[in-house]
């Protein structure tokens, strides 16, 4: 049963219900409740459409025929809203604290870092959303409008009030409209309505009495798309005052976080939970032992700036933005940029056959009779319905009309047309010819042998015996087995002048005979497969077609079908029967497009990341259901719409391409976090034991913002950094316990060589027994200065520097080599650290000069750290089967 339509302006939504949208409305009811010729009338249009100059003026009038939502943000909102940001906050915080305490270069500091956290961030983000509206411009929504008389399709931004719009199945309802003309037109309108079955429109005015838009019988909603059946309508309300219009202006709908969102809020509530027990730990026990609260505060606040992964967001952005650069520059469109995430995590890819396993270049091999002879009568008969039919040309259409040249509108006037849908499985052309009405019903072999009585053989026609129907099975069924796709032909005439049809008509029909085509398949299929299999993607084929045919094409690119499931068997399931099955098998054959979204929607339920490639109208649903959706620029309207990537070639090689890059994008972003979780989670075991066994603070607030600051530049350029092939082999998860993991094991080594570097700067060098023994402030301050200059040193260098070998697997440098901007940024930032106890700026933060021999115990603590997290990471990798 239909559910219930909700009214388009409900009482608890009056309050947001302006003057101009209630004058809209009864704008669009009172077109659609007057005749055709007066509806063009109060639009000043007319049946031919606008003239172009009209409807460049009422473009200037109306504006651009965009939805509210594609409103951009201002840069003053886009700040205020990373704000909300639980790692800016925290960092707003401590600024704010310090600032009010009189730490005044640690305020500047921290403000700092927020800036250049915010502006980087930002920017990109801008930058990859103009990179991305360049490349949406490649893969625009059109609409077929008429202009001066003659059809013409235009960019859908382009509609304007008045345009008579041409529609047919697959469209997009480009504006809100009214039918003026229709013929079996059906529109799925549930974005509406919530009204899961498609509603059929008619061109006849509306009863005055109806007072709500969306039970128009003639009226049709932007964002609606066409089911079945051919329309012509007049456009009424375009962009923003349209009925969709109107509501996405006045309601905020939250998005449904992905897995991409979730891993990296995981992540920073990892490091706030840390960070707050470390603070905590810190304060008390600097407050304790140094008796002064003050100096204890201020120290812990620098300890949680210090485990604030401040940059991430910008890190994030970057990478994403880059990969959806470099992803367009191998034919792969990102639409959402998490989206880069969900293909690099995916799994499982189910696609149908058409255009990805073969070569989408239909061609017509064979015409024949039910005797299996060619029939001239068949390809004339296939070339009139083809030709005359005003629906979506597919490509077994095109193969029959580029077959041959017939010039038919001689001999013939077309008279009606009953268009193809998903139901009946055929469409027909009803034509004048020699003063009798001949319906040409051309569609699947199964459904035409049903509702045909008689076959005809040259001029003799016979009664069409069970026998026959049997042999006409049989037939089919073995030109599929060899790779054909297979349809009937009939006819039926009508004696009388006949001039309305209907789909009972397709009755009594007379069976002529076959056509077989032949779509070749792709050279690259089996080699894609192949690779994407590599790459630890299962392919999944899902069609409508018939199970013979997909064999035969399966068997032909080198896929193994493991076992195929029927459409009519997955109807007769139980819900274990059906896990079952999804599990199992790898080709799914004749589906509906319910019973596509069904097997996506099981596949992600068993745990799977779920791709679908799909681009004809029954792929819609699929495409809306799956975690990436993925289409080609030439599908129709509905399956761009829905998509989140849109190919440029439909090619699994360049599928999996973009499901590389996706992979690198997800590794350079898990880099950054693996390196600082686990290089903050060291240097505060090494802060929290120095509180506890030093005289004096281990090293001063400034020095530990400094120091933080300096080793987040020097990881701006991780996504630039090369990646693995070992690292994108497989897809790739979030998984918060291994960087948990990784964090505890790892961490912990740069503290050996802190406490090293304690140990060097107090017993080596006496800076405890200089300091005890200082007899002035002055001299006590440089004691400590220097201790504080060897940790600032030791500590920057060690965890700069190691991430030459976090980033790979593998031997660094040996075996896989730093990009040469990562290269740069921390050879940078590692001279910047070398420098600053000499400089001019080294009294100001707390720093001395370094004696000479101090250099040649680093080199050795380097040399030694690097091994050593080399080795423990190797375990690491080989413990957890990294």
């Amino acid at each position: 049963m239909p559910m219930p339509k909700r009214p388009l302006f409900a009482s608890k939504d009056k309050a947001t219900v302006t003057p101009e949208m209630l004058e809209d409305q009864k704008k669009f009811i009172a077109s659609c409740a007057c005749p055709e010729n007066q509806a063009l009338a109060m639009q000043n249009s007319g049946a031919g459409g606008l003239s172009e100059a009209e409807a460049a003026a009422r473009l200037e009038t109306y504006g651009r025929n965009l939805p509210a939502a594609t409103r951009k943000v201002s840069l003053a909102a886009d700040l205020l809203a990373r704000t909300k940001n639980p790692l800016v906050i925290q960092l707003l915080i401590i600024c704010a604290v310090s600032a009010i305490m009189g730490d005044i270069p640690s305020a500047t500091i921290v403000a700092v870092m927020v800036v250049l956290s915010f502006v980087l961030s930002s920017y990109q983000e801008r930058r990859s959303i103009k990179a991305a509206e360049e490349l949406k411009k490649m893969v625009q929504t059109t609409a077929v409008v008429m202009r001066d008389n003659r059809e013409l399709e235009i960019d859908i931004g382009d509609v304007v009030p008045g345009d008579i719009v041409v529609l047919a199945a697959g469209s997009i309802i480009p504006a809100d409209l009214r039918v003026l003309s229709a013929k079996d037109f059906f529109v799925n309108q549930s974005s509406m309505t919530g009204e899961s079955m498609p509603a059929e429109k008619f061109p006849a005015a509306a009863a005055v009495s109806v007072s709500e838009p969306l039970e128009l019988p003639n009226a049709c909603f932007q964002g609606s798309t066409v089911v079945s059946g051919a329309a012509r309508g007049i456009v009424i309300l375009s962009g923003s005052r349209t009925f969709l219009g109107a509501i996405s202006r006045n309601a905020t709908k939250a998005k449904v976080p992905t897995n991409f969102d979730k891993g990296v809020s995981s992540f920073v509530w990892l490091m706030v939970r840390f960070m707050v027990v470390m603070v905590m730990t810190v304060f008390f026990i600097v407050g304790i032992s140094k008796h002064n609260w003050m100096d204890a505060l201020l120290f812990g606040l620098a300890v949680a700036v210090g485990l604030t992964p401040e940059m991430l967001p910008m890190i994030i952005t970057v990478c994403l933005s880059k990969g959806a650069i470099a992803m367009s520059k191998k034919k792969v469109i990102v639409k959402q940029l998490k989206a880069i995430q969900n293909i690099g995590a995916m799994n499982i890819l189910c696609t149908d056959k058409t255009g990805t396993l073969t070569q989408d270049k239909i061609i017509l091999e064979r015409f024949v009779d039910v005797s299996n002879r060619p029939s001239e009568d068949v390809l004339r008969y296939a070339y009139m319905n083809s030709y005359y039919q005003t629906g979506l040309r597919n490509l077994l259409d095109r193969a029959i009309l580029s077959h041959t040249n017939l010039d038919v509108e001689l001999s013939c006037r077309k008279v009606d047309e009953l268009p193809f849908d998903f139901e009946r499985k055929r469409m027909s052309v009803i034509i004048d010819y020699e003063d009798t009405r001949v319906l040409i019903c051309k569609g699947a072999v199964e459904d035409i042998n049903r509702v045909a009585d008689r076959y005809q053989i040259d001029d003799d026609i016979f009664p069409l015996f069970d026998v026959v129907r049997n042999d006409i099975l049989e037939e089919y069924e073995r030109l599929s087995t060899e790779g054909y796709r297979v349809l009937a032909v009939a006819y039926r005439e009508f004696p009388d002048k006949k001039e309305t049809f209907v789909a009972a008509d397709e009755s009594n029909l007379i069976f002529l005979g076959y056509l077989a085509f032949f779509d070749p398949p792709k050279e690259s299929s089996a080699r894609a497969i192949t690779a994407l299999s590599e790459a630890g993607v299962t392919v999944k084929v899902l069609t409508g077609d018939n199970e013979l045919v997909t064999r035969c094409v399966c068997k032909n690119v080198g896929f193994e079908p493991t076992r195929i499931v029927l459409g009519r068997e997955i109807s007769a399931m139980t819900e274990e029967q059906f896990s079952q099955a999804v599990k199992e098998a790898n080709v799914f054959a004749r589906l509906s497009p319910l019973q596509k979204e069904s097997i996506i929607e099981m596949l992600r339920h068993q745990g799977n990341t779920v791709g679908f490639l799909g681009d004809g109208i029954n792929d819609a649903p699929a495409l809306k259901a799956a975690d990436v959706g993925i289409s080609v620029d030439t599908a129709v309207d509905i399956a761009k719409e829905s998509a989140d990537i849109i190919l440029l070639e439909r090619s699994l090689l360049v599928l999996q391409d973009g499901i590389i890059e996706g992979r690198r994008v997800f590794a350079n972003i898990v880099k950054y976090i693996k390196m600082g979780a686990s290089s903050n989670f060291g240097n505060m075991f090494s802060v929290l034991g120095g509180s506890y066994i030093l005289p004096f603070l281990p090293m001063a607030p400034i020095q530990i913002l400094l120091n933080n600051l300096l080793y987040d530049i020097s990881q701006t350029s991780i996504p630039t950094d090369r990646v693995d092939l070992e690292s994108v082999a497989k897809p790739l998860n979030w998984d918060i316990s291994f960087v948990r993991r990784f964090m505890m094991f790892i961490g912990p080594i740069s503290s050996i060589f802190d406490y090293a570097t304690f140990f060097l700067m107090l017993y080596v060098f006496k800076c405890r027994l200089f300091s005890a023994a200082a007899t002035t402030a002055v001299q006590k301050v440089h004691f400590e200065s220097l201790f504080h200059s060897a940790w600032f040193v030791e500590s920057l260098l060690t965890q700069t520097m190691i991430v030459w070998v976090l980033r790979t697997n593998k031997i660094p440098f040996l075996q896989s080599r730093p990009s040469t901007g990562l290269m740069l940024t921390t050879l940078t930032v590692m001279g910047v650290a070398i420098a600053l106890p000499y400089s001019p700026f080294a009294h100001a933060i707390g720093l001395a000069p370094l004696p000479p021999i101090f250099w040649a115990w680093m080199a050795g603590f380097c040399s030694v750290y690097f091994m050593l997290t080399h080795f423990v990471k190797t375990w690491f990798n080989r413990r957890f089967g990294v």
